[in-house]
């Protein structure tokens, strides 16, 4: 087996048809790890653990009898610690993979023949003929066709740039509410930097329940972050140090000057290249189009992670890389992405798994919800942290769970309790019986459960349904 991409997809890949008994190929043009683990996932969640501790440090110190004299940040120093982090975890896979007898060569790599790739490398061009290929070339950003927006500016930048400022500007416009854009904002705010995030929707996070997304807002709108959304950036000029952005919004024409710029306005799959239309790979809007055994419309020829899923996540992408190996060596294995998780590392941190309230309503069935504030949660006022909630939605008549949505606390730790509860369609009795250990905030699930039916309690008498 050849795997073109080395990221969560396609090392997973990898490492998963080598212990089914596969000699496998690995080619990837960069670092092992991909996106997710060279700018993206891992170096973010670095940045975002340091604001974590500078901020709990600066706000909650003094209150809880920790006193830091003089407390300052070092930004050179937070970047050399992400360097090491990603380095060190880059090294991981690499030692994986051999310890799996996983051969990597480096170079790029295109489809001459469905059976057949062909490697650029700096030694020249290598051929390597297989029974089967994975693609898994991942995804890159998304850049808008809006005037002035040209990334040769050096302080016009991508995630990728964000992620290797030398310094930290004093002020910063991000285009695009997404998770990369809050995210970011988060950690800058954490710095004192002055943010500001122009989103073309009515919502942050337009995937996300409108509830939580509306929580996080409000939070990070009280750390000085500044939220035009319904906003469409119409024009980006220079002038002098400058940028100047030309925004319109719903409440009429905006001028935004700042040093520097992000677009963060989503990402595309990455199929150029690949010697697609040469093997006879069907894409569809930039998508290479596979079924739920990640098989393309080419015998023999997969597809997984950013370049074909309708979910661009690392995690996703690893499941599916597992779901291609094991159809290759005749494990029969279908992708289910009913229980994938959404995990954002702002501050408050927000997680979600299975529908939104609004999306359950859509359905046209009766649905109960249930809330419990982390206020209320012991182990979220002690430790700090209790701005957010914990919701449960589900359906009225037996009460399956239909979706778990977590602001503030240890929600990316936590949602994999909503993702095991979805997967065993279990109800919110079966969570209400699930003791849940004291002081945690993990009790305040079960909390939510009971507050379905008006029974939480450590809440006054709440609303049954909605």
């Amino acid at each position: 087996m050849v795997v073109i991409g080395g990221g969560p997809g396609g090392y997973v890949a990898a490492i998963r048809a080598a212990q089914l008994g596969a000699a496998v190929t690995v080619i990837e043009k960069e670092r092992l790890g991909g996106t997710c683990l060279n700018v993206g996932c891992i170096p973010t969640k670095v940045l975002l653990h340091s604001a974590e501790l500078y901020t709990a440090m600066k706000n909650e110190g003094p209150g809880i009898g920790i006193f830091a004299d003089n407390l300052r940040f070092d930004w050179p120093t937070i970047e050399r610690r992400k360097e090491g982090v990603v380095n060190h975890l880059v090294s991981g896979v690499e030692g994986l993979l051999k310890s799996n007898g996983v051969e990597c060569v480096y170079g790029e790599g295109r489809l001459t023949a469905p059976s057949a790739v062909e490697v650029a490398g700096s030694e020249g061009r290598r051929r390597i003929e297989a029974d089967a290929v994975v693609l898994a070339a991942g995804s890159e950003s998304s850049i808008p066709p809006i005037p002035g927006l040209d990334l040769k500016d050096p302080d016009i930048v991508t995630s990728d740039g964000a992620l290797s400022l030398d310094t930290l500007p004093k002020s910063i416009a991000i285009a695009g509410g997404g998770v990369i854009g809050v995210e970011f904002a988060s950690v800058f705010a954490s710095f004192g930097v002055s943010v500001t995030v122009v989103e073309m929707l009515p919502q942050i996070l337009p995937n996300v329940d409108g509830e939580a997304a509306a929580i996080l807002r409000r939070s990070l709108e009280s750390k000085g972050v500044v939220f035009h959304t319904g906003a469409r950036l119409e024009r980006v000029t220079r002038e002098g140090k400058a940028l100047v952005l030309d925004v319109t919004a719903a409440s009429g024409p905006v001028k935004i000057d700042v040093e520097k710029l992000l677009v963060a306005t989503g990402r595309r799959p990455r199929t150029s290249g690949l010697g697609l239309e040469a093997a006879g790979v069907e894409t569809q809007r930039g998508r290479i189009v596979v079924n739920d055994r990640m098989e393309t419309g080419v015998p023999n020829v997969y597809a997984i992670g950013d370049c074909a899923s309708p979910i661009m996540l690392a995690h996703v992408a690893s499941r599916e890389g597992e779901v291609a190996a094991e159809n290759i060596m005749g494990h029969p294995t279908v992708m289910d992405y009913k229980t994938v998780p959404s995990a954002i590392y702002t501050l408050p941190a927000v997680a979600s798994v299975g529908l939104s309230e609004e999306a359950a309503l859509k359905t046209g069935g009766k649905v109960r919800v249930g809330r419990f504030p982390l206020a209320a949660n012991g182990k979220s006022v002690l430790s700090g942290d209790a701005d957010g909630m914990i919701k449960i939605v589900s359906e009225d008549r037996y009460g399956e769970v239909l979706g778990v949505h977590i602001v503030g606390g240890p929600a990316t730790d936590m949602i994999g309790e909503g993702g095991l509860a979805l997967r065993l369609e279990a109800t919110l009795e079966e969570i209400v019986s699930t003791l849940h250990a004291h002081p945690t905030v993990s009790e305040a699930v079960g909390e939510a459960a009971l507050a379905s039916w008006g029974r939480a309690i450590h809440l006054p008498k709440t609303s049954k349904t909605v």
